[in-house]
This record gives C-alpha cells, structure tokens and sequence, in this order.
C-alpha cells in the first residue's frame, strides 16, 4: 500500500515522515531522489541541454540557485525540466517499492498534486501547517527573507485546494500533538492494509 505524504514548504510533513518510519513504515522520500537524480548521466545531458551547463557546480552538486532562477517566473521550463526529473523518481519508487513488498510505504513528495501523482497513491495524507508558521520555519531553516518565503509559498497551490483531494490530514500547529495524530492514522493505515 503506498500512501501519499505532502504539504505545503515548511509543513513539517519530512518530521511527520520520520515518525512513520519509526513504526515501522519504509519511507521513500521523493525530493531527495530528485536531487541524486539530477547525477544521472542520461538525466544530467538532458537537464545541460534545457537549462545550461551552469546547471552544474561539479560531479556532486547542482547549481540550485542558478537552476531555481531559470523555472522560477518560466514555467514552460519547469514542465520541461520535471519531464525529465520526475519520470526517473518514479521509477525509482516502483523499485523500491517492489523491495518493501509487505511494509506500508510513505511516499513523502512536496509537489505531489502539482506533478499529478494522486492516480498512483492508495491514500494520501497532507500535512497542514498556519502560514505564519510556515513562514517563520523557512525563513530559520534556509536564511531567506520574508518575501522570498511568500514567492515560494505562491508558486505552490493553496493549502485549501489540497486538503480537498487527500483523505487524511495532519494538522502541524504547534496545538495538536504531532505524534498522537501519527499514531491514530498509523492504526487506521494498517487496518485498510489489512482489509
């Protein structure tokens, strides 16, 4: 069973996704493998051919700020380049479910309904954070400024829109205990594996 875990930036949905690896669940963390992807050879022309070399610090590491300056304000170039980014993830996490045959497994990926995965998730969770949290988390965890975090925020759908389409949600407020919401939802995973 592979259940869909997202949110919006600064969520919290990568804690919330480490709880569930705690019971015992097998985490594939989409955003991550989307970075190694970029390392691929066939993946690396194709990306040196959409964006530039200058998408390449070296052998090891990208060049974000470059890349996210070229697909910030084009999105014509943001569908191109997750054309050749996501298709690879996606592959990746067909493989590594088929090595988790029996586990629950998270499938933690920010973008999930921007790049149309809901078809391939059996549930999906969405972890709601307030915006002034959210805010406050990103400005502390990347150094950016308050307008920078706002740009980021409105380049993904609203929270609202998302909460629509998933069928569980995980409300990060800093209110509800964050581990009791785990627990619960854990227990009723489990139950809808079983049944």
């Amino acid at each position: 069973m592979v259940i869909g875990l997202t949110g919006g930036i600064g969520s919290g949905k990568s804690m919330v996704a480490k709880l569930f690896e705690m019971l015992g669940c097998a985490v594939f963390n989409s955003d991550e493998v989307a970075k190694e992807v970029y390392y691929d050879p066939a993946v690396k022309t194709k990306v040196v051919a959409l964006l530039g070399a200058e998408s390449y610090l070296n052998e090891q590491l990208i060049n974000k700020s470059y890349i996210s300056s070229k697909i910030f304000d084009n999105t014509d170039l943001l569908h191109k380049l997750n054309a050749i980014i996501h298709p690879e993830v996606i592959s990746r996490s067909k493989a590594f479910a088929l090595k988790h045959p029996n586990q629950l497994i998270i499938k933690e990926t920010a973008l999930l309904f921007e790049a149309k995965l809901e078809k391939e998730m059996d549930k999906i969770i969405f972890v709601e954070s307030p915006d002034e949290l959210r805010i406050e988390r990103i400005m502390k965890r990347d150094g950016i400024s308050k307008e920078m975090v706002l740009k980021k925020i409105k380049s993904q759908l609203p929270q609202e829109d998302k909460i629509k389409h998933s069928d569980f949600v995980i409300h990060n407020n800093e209110k509800d205990s964050l581990i009791e919401q785990v627990l619960v939802l854990h227990q009723k995973l489990i139950l809808l594996k079983v049944s």
